[in-house]
């Protein structure tokens, strides 16, 4: 976790380069202030965002002329953006007091670098814990030319405490005078032997402070998400055994919000109740400690800025419930831009395929010139390799209009088809990260000649979506594969039958015959395997009685289909030859087909079933009358006799 701590030495600051750096001062703290964790949960959404930024300015007493150090937002507890803000607009405008050398360059006499890293000042914000890193950022027009040995010690003592320092120049315009690279030289080789140190020059526009404040945002940032790490492994060596380069990934941007959401909060803890998934009745109780509040601790006119930053209004009427979109929605064109100059770091979100719209219009003539217009300009902007930058208070993957403006860019193809695509603004783009240390490494010819030989053994070919699946439906009929093999899942338990709901059960089938047919055929050596065990073959007469009597299932023989009005040639089960009791004989005798249908049987081919076990019926089976289960079920009628004499069908 980082704690950032700036000190802005007022005495070398014109009032214009103060109004700027005050901007970036509240655009850092806005920024922090929607910023949440990637992995936040429901519990640490609800949390306040823990105070992380300081700030301290350096001015010189008029009256004594000496130079002091005042704190004007000190990070304790939890994060105020109302007070930050405060702090940073009430800021001195009139502390610049500059003070020349003999060269004509702005010089400091003191830094007051004892005042700021001390245990009363620095040591003591954020605690004493070990996984904290603090930094100070010493933001100033002037140039430190000497330091003396005190100031190296503080300096010192501050690298043993994991404190970085960090002194940032900003130029003026008057420093042309001076000669601003020797005083940066003799600078930098005073604190070169301390590592905790670093000096960063600008030139104070408006590029320059955006790229400050996002790369503080993004130290900032370290501390709420970890730092993705990755590895690019080939499947051949790029040099000796090496087949892989360590990576660290990082985004280049940062979507922001699209609107301020009106909520209402305790005034105790300045938590926001869940509208989503807390009752009206339960926001009478803290969403903290649960304790019951009154009247006067409830806030009802309250913003939410991001997921933990509350600001109290005087009224709602300063935010408005953003609807949806009409149709059909605006796109302004702003400006072209060359492609071939077009960051594709700063694209993001889903495609989206643009075409003529033919039906929209109800003039035909009128359409066919909007297709004409489409075509040509999707012609022209492709060949001058150029595209439409747009913008529009529409959020296209939501479907929603914004409170701030969306940037989309219009982009040709030679397909006579154009893409919309959304552009970061500035407030999302983050600075490409500083590979300065990087580039200066020496490398050597045979590395080069190496991995040039090894890059060009991989496969050269331009991708085609259609040869690079995901491999979703793979994995998805794996899972329905291992699934089936759980088996059947049981189904509710009927319930009894009584004369309200006689009506709703299936009507008796009277055609016997086809219910014969859809009875699956058993072999012989299953049927004596289980007829063998007395309270086995006991309990699968009984199962088959309730089977014939009440229900038939149908034929479920995947390798055996049963055509409408076709009879087949259902072979009766042979009998066993154990003894069988009188209960399994009659059922035998239902299951088996008349004489009249086995001499009417059509196709030879349809005698010859798969046959399948009784295991294999998992619809569940219920008892004809009273069983050793609880549940009974109540009958009202007895069941049909079948009689298969004087069945006749025509072919």
């Amino acid at each position: 976790m980082v704690f950032i701590f700036f000190v802005l030495d007022l005495r070398s600051l014109s009032p214009p380069l103060l109004r700027d750096l005050k901007q970036s001062m509240l655009q850092l703290a806005n920024f922090y202030a929607i910023s949440s964790p990637t992995s936040s949960t429901s519990n640490s959404r609800s949390k306040p965002l823990l105070d992380r930024i300081g700030l301290c300015y350096l001015f010189k007493n008029r009256l004594s002329r000496t130079d002091e150090l005042k704190v004007a937002y000190s990070p304790r507890g939890n994060f105020s953006l109302r007070d930050f803000h405060h702090a940073v607009n009430n800021l001195p405008s009139d502390a610049f007091l500059p003070d020349f050398n003999g060269s004509g360059a702005l010089c400091c006499s003191d830094l007051k670098l004892s005042s700021i890293l001390n245990d009363k000042v620095l040591y003591s914000w954020g605690g004493h814990s070990k996984d904290i890193t603090r930094k100070v950022v010493l933001i100033s027009s002037c140039i430190f030319e000497t330091l003396d040995s005190a100031t190296k010690k503080v300096l010192t003592d501050a690298a043993a405490n994991c404190i970085s320092v960090e002194f940032v120049f900003l130029e003026q315009n008057s420093s042309h005078l001076a000669d601003i690279p020797e005083s940066i030289n003799k600078f930098s080789k005073q604190i070169g032997d301390l590592e905790n140190c670093s000096f960063q020059n600008y030139i104070p526009d408006a590029h320059a402070l955006s790229g400050l404040v996002k790369k503080w945002f993004q130290e900032l940032k370290e501390g709420l998400e970890e730092q993705m790490q990755a590895r690019f492994v080939f499947k051949i060596n790029l040099l000796g055994s090496t087949n892989q380069i360590s990576c660290n990934l990082c985004t280049s941007f940062n979507q922001i919000i699209d609107e301020f959401v009106p909520c209402k909060s305790c005034r105790c803890h300045g938590i926001p109740f869940d509208n989503s998934r807390t009752n009206p009745t339960d926001m009478s109780s803290c969403p903290v400690t649960g304790v019951k509040l009154g009247v006067l601790d409830l806030v009802d006119s309250s913003v939410k800025i991001g997921e933990h930053t509350i600001l109290y209004m005087p009224s709602f009427q300063c935010c408005q419930d953003l609807q949806k979109v009409p149709l059909p929605t605006n796109f302004n064109v702003v400006e072209r831009t060359n492609l071939s100059s077009l960051d594709e770091g700063i694209i993001l979100g889903a495609s989206y395929i643009v075409t003529p719209a033919f039906s929209g219009l109800d003039d035909t003539d009128k359409s066919e010139l909007n297709v004409k217009l489409f075509r040509v300009l999707c012609g022209i902007l492709h060949s001058l390799d150029q595209g439409l930058v747009c913008s529009s208070n529409c959020n296209i993957e939501t479907a929603k209009q914004t409170s701030f403006l969306c940037y989309y860019i219009l982009l040709p193809s030679e397909k006579g088809v154009m893409i919309l695509r959304r552009l970061a603004g500035s407030e999302e783009v983050f600075p490409v990260p500083d590979i300065t240390n990087i580039a200066c490494i020496p490398v050597s010819k045979d590395i080069e000649s190496s991995l040039q030989a090894s890059l060009l053994k991989i496969e050269l070919r331009n991708y085609d979506p259609v040869q690079h699946d995901r491999g979703f439906h793979q994995r998805l009929n794996l899972l329905v594969k291992e699934s089936l093999q759980f088996g059947a899942i049981p189904a509710k338990a009927k319930e009894p039958v009584t004369a309200s709901n006689t009506a709703l059960q299936d009507p008796v089938v009277e055609d016997l015959s086809v219910q014969a047919n859809d009875v699956e055929v058993i072999e012989e050596n299953v049927l004596d395997s289980i007829l063998a065990d007395g309270k086995t073959g006991a309990k699968i007469t009984e199962e088959w009685e309730q089977l014939v009597v009440l229900e038939m299932p149908k034929m479920s023989s995947p390798t055996c289909i049963s055509k409408p009005k076709l009879h087949e040639e259902v072979s009766s089960p042979p009998l066993s030859t154990g003894k069988l009791d009188d209960k399994t004989s009659r059922i035998l005798e239902r299951l088996e087909i008349p004489k009249q249908l086995k001499r009417k049987a059509a196709s030879p081919t349809l005698s010859t079933f798969h046959t399948v076990s009784i295991s294999s019926v998992k619809k569940p089976l219920i008892p004809f009358g009273p069983s050793n289960t609880d549940s009974q079920v109540i009958v009202l009628s007895q069941p049909i006799k079948p009689n298969f004499q004087r069945l006749k069908r025509k072919r």
